[in-house]
């Protein structure tokens, strides 16, 4: 049994087909270009302890603060203490938003004080070798 479509409905059928592949195009491209952007900026994996940060000027607004205490070795209690942050109820906000919920008044104050609690925290550098003492030069006996 043919099927009797008129020539307009063809029309309409081949017109939504392109236009649906044209929608997944662009999105599609719009996709691979965010994860290409983001593609370097992936947290380090959990359990990887090796390379310890002490860069505070790295911390971010976006970082949670179980991540940069994975990061910066610093307990989390001790950050959340500094905050007088409770740590059950904002264990996965960022920075941004704690500041955002207990520290509306003050632009940046999380931040900072996260930063400052990590340098207080952290052990002092350890030196490559330890400088050895070179005698003076003597002059030569006559």
């Amino acid at each position: 049994m043919p099927l009797n479509t008129s020539s307009g409905q063809r029309a309409l059928i081949a017109g939504i087909i392109i236009l649906g592949i044209l929608f997944t195009a662009f999105f599609g491209m719009r996709a691979f270009r965010a994860f290409r952007r983001f593609d370097g900026h992936r947290p380090a994996p959990p359990g990887n302890v090796e390379i310890v940060e002490t860069d505070v000027g790295l911390i971010r607004d976006w970082m949670t603060i179980p991540f940069i205490s994975q990061t910066y070795q610093v307990p989390p209690e001790v950050i959340f203490e500094a905050l007088n942050i409770s740590p059950r109820k904002d264990h996965d906000k960022s920075l941004k938003v704690l500041n955002e919920e207990y520290y509306p008044d003050q632009d940046g104050f999380v931040l900072n004080i996260v930063k400052e609690t990590i340098l207080a925290h952290q052990s002092p550098p350890i030196p490559d070798s330890v400088p050895t003492a070179v005698p003076p030069l003597t002059a030569p006996a006559p």
